[in-house]
């Protein structure tokens, strides 16, 4: 298994890497807005790919977010219960989130070549929303916990990444 490292080879503490963690999925985000542009200027072709996409997409949110909740939060909560109601909060917003990607992923598998502009338009407002309250929830989260995961010494999640580490569908 690798060993997440720096370029100096120290490494690199679990709040740096949730904040990586944060930056691909912000990345993978704009790819799901990107491909639902592409099929909204009329490319059907790429119609598969915005599919795939936002399953792949949906799915890498949901493993990071139940392995926050069923892992990370947990600890955390242990060793910092201060941070006990942020944890509660960030918790909360994950079955928000949850909902609106089960939506999500029913329109965009109802997105066709014959979808009106109107159709993909209310797609994109879905989208929209998504990253919006991502946005704020990566922030918050990573302003309120980041310190408390950089503290923590798991050799544990160091032999095995848990999943919310992880960076890749």
């Amino acid at each position: 298994m690798e060993t997440p490292s720096r370029t100096d080879g120290r490494l690199t503490a679990f709040g740096n890497q949730l904040i990586q963690v944060h930056q691909w999925l912000r990345k993978e985000l704009a790819r799901l807005h990107d491909d639902l542009g592409s099929v909204a200027a009329g490319r059907a072709e790429r119609l598969r790919d915005l599919r795939a996409h936002c399953l792949t997409f949906c799915s890498a949110l949901t493993r990071h977010h139940t392995g926050e909740d069923g892992g990370a939060f947990l600890v955390l909560a242990e060793k910092f219960p201060e941070l006990r109601p942020v944890l509660e909060e960030l918790a909360h917003d994950h079955d928000i989130v949850t909902g609106i990607l089960e939506r999500l992923e029913q329109l965009v598998a109802e997105v066709g070549p014959e979808s009106s502009q109107a159709e993909i338009l209310y797609v994109q407002r879905e989208l929209d929303g998504l990253t919006a309250i991502m946005e704020t929830h990566f922030r918050y989260e990573e302003k309120r916990i980041v310190e408390a995961l950089n503290s923590l010494d798991m050799p544990e999640w160091r032999e095995t990444k848990p999943s919310f580490l992880l960076k890749n569908h």
